[in-house]
């Protein structure tokens, strides 16, 4: 019996050091094939803002018209080769603790990385007229790099 044992725990030794030295190459044939992926598209940026509604003090909330006048007057002359805005519900903790829910707009822009100072400077411009215009505590900022194609 104690033969019988010992064959047991040899063969599964056996079959774990299969496993440990085959993984790796495993994952690296994986890895390979990512890499032979084609590139395609041109650095960008993309930058999405997230808009609350809900005023502070209880006031009426900005309506789907205000905000998309905003989007008219303060986004489009700096970004005319487009956008995309997608309604939602969002929350947040505001600066007395208060978790707020409210209905809010995401605001997706890409802009070349060669113009990525002209495209920052364009939009804390737009930050700081929504928090002005309708009395907002902030206007949340997501920056990522893209390869983006038309």
């Amino acid at each position: 019996m104690n033969v019988q044992l010992t064959r047991t725990r040899a063969s599964l030794a056996v079959a774990g050091l299969l496993l440990a030295v085959g993984a790796p190459t495993a994952y690296a044939t994986l890895d390979d094939t990512a890499a032979t992926a084609p590139v395609r598209g041109e650095p960008y940026i993309e930058t999405r803002l997230f808009f609350g509604t809900a005023r502070p003090g209880g006031g009426p909330a900005v309506t789907d018209r205000q905000f998309m006048e905003f989007v008219d007057e303060e986004v489009t002359p700096g970004f005319p080769d487009g956008l995309t805005v997608q309604s939602g519900r969002g929350q947040w903790r505001d600066a007395s603790g208060a978790i707020e829910k409210e209905t809010s707009y995401e605001l997706i822009l890409l802009y070349p990385e060669a113009r990525a100072q002209d495209g920052d400077r364009r939009i804390e411009g737009i930050r700081s007229a929504y928090e002005k215009t309708f009395g907002q505590e902030a206007v949340g900022r997501v920056d990522d790099r893209a390869r983006v194609d038309f």
